[in-house]
């Protein structure tokens, strides 16, 4: 009963219900492990907390014994998932598909244990399709099971297109776990309908069906949409220290039951202290610095926590603007044609991964400081010389060298 509760823990869904008790009754009579199967479409080169949680509970049926195996969509990948939005995702090609690949498969080891795990690309099989069994594939599924996706309904009902090749991926998918005979499938919330696919054609091939179980997804630091590179608002299992200290400290306060539960490996027990910290006033930011550490301590190593923890007090706790850690900026770099820069292109060219109406915002808030100066007129000369220190929102720090 205790495997069984440590398993169930966090899961969002299960279908059926009691599909887990009755597969790991069936793998005790026969005398084997679950396949337990988790695929990832190589879309993005890098992992971060969303898919940690996923991960987490696989690493936990690796623990119990069980084979898990875990699917790199090769193929599917370039043929574009559809995004559950209203759009399909744009395909890859095979090179973007297998760098992408290969560094998925170094980052999991931060999170499994890769030796006892299998890894499968399911380009093995599906390359080989031919004309005729591709059609016989598709004969098994109809047109009315798949409209019951939810974005493919609703694109549908608001006549937004919908790709042939978009109808054809959950198909696709649901044959991974035929070729594958798995007993469970995991997966976010958003996967549901694509993971019970294969449980109906693994049924059409007079296989035992596999079982859905099915994750919450973690909100991303913008504390709205899930987690998604895309939307940049992730937590990156590679992030140094610092800087996956300081983005756990910047979560909205709402969500620090959600990291509590999905991000971190603390005992229940030590949850429950934690949560009981919180609903008796603790400040909730000494929450969110045990939180952070703990993150830290998984991923890299608790030195490295203490160390980041120490690291954030001095930038972004202390007062003194003198003694911050500013990151080193030559001059030269800037491609600067004069001596002097407008503020806001001096910001853009530091931080190229903010808009300029974002900037133009930050600096009119007062979000910008130059050497101890608050400077809130965007269009103000700054004059290019060593030892100019700039301060662009509350975690970016440059001295110009």
């Amino acid at each position: 009963m205790e495997t069984i509760n440590r398993l169930k823990e966090n899961v969002e869904i299960i279908l059926p219900q009691d599909g887990l008790e009755q597969k790991l009754e069936q793998a005790k009579n026969e005398n084997r492990s679950l396949v337990i199967k988790l695929g990832f479409d190589p879309t993005a080169p890098d992992l971060h907390l969303g898919h940690a949680v996923v991960l987490k509970k696989m690493k936990q049926f690796q623990d119990f014994g069980h084979q898990i195996v875990i699917l790199v969509g090769s193929f599917t990948a370039t043929i574009g998932d559809p995004t559950g939005k209203n759009k399909s995702r744009k395909p890859l090609s095979i090179e973007e598909v297998q760098h992408n690949a290969e560094t998925y498969i170094s980052q999991l080891s931060k999170v499994i244990d890769v030796s006892k795990a299998k890894i499968v690309f399911n380009s093995e099989w599906l390359d080989k399709l031919s004309s005729s069994e591709l059609i016989q594939l598709l004969s098994k599924v109809t047109v009315a099971q798949l409209m019951h996706r939810n974005d493919f309904n609703k694109r549908f009902t608001e006549n937004t297109p919908i790709s042939m090749h978009e109808l054809l991926y959950p198909i696709l998918q649901g044959f991974d776990s035929v070729k594958l005979n798995c007993d469970v499938e995991m997966g976010g919330t958003d996967q549901l309908f694509n993971c019970t696919m294969g449980r109906q054609l693994q049924e059409t091939f007079n296989l035992s069906p596999q079982i859905v179980m099915c994750m919450p997804l973690l909100k991303g630091l913008d504390g709205k949409e899930k987690m998604s590179k895309s939307l940049n608002n992730i937590i990156g299992l590679t992030d140094e220290p610092t800087e996956m200290f300081g983005k756990t400290m910047s979560i909205p306060d709402n969500l620090i039951l959600e990291y509590l539960d999905l991000a971190t490996d603390f005992s229940p027990e030590e949850k429950q202290v934690v949560k009981e910290r919180l609903s008796t006033g603790e400040n909730p930011m000494d929450i969110k610095k045990a939180i952070a550490k703990n993150i830290i301590s998984q991923y890299h190593s608790k030195e490295d926590a203490d160390k980041a923890e120490r690291f954030f007090q001095n930038q972004f706790q202390n007062k003194k603007f003198d003694e911050k850690a500013f990151t080193p900026v030559a001059i030269e770099s800037l491609e600067a044609q004069n001596t002097a820069l407008a503020l806001i292109n001096l910001c853009q060219k530091l931080k190229a991964d903010m808009t300029k109406s974002a900037l133009k915002r930050l600096i009119e808030g007062g979000g910008v400081q130059v050497n101890n100066d608050k400077v809130m007129d965007s269009f103000l000369d700054i004059e290019l010389v060593a030892g100019t220190k700039i301060r662009i929102g509350k975690r970016d720090f440059y001295e110009l060298l």
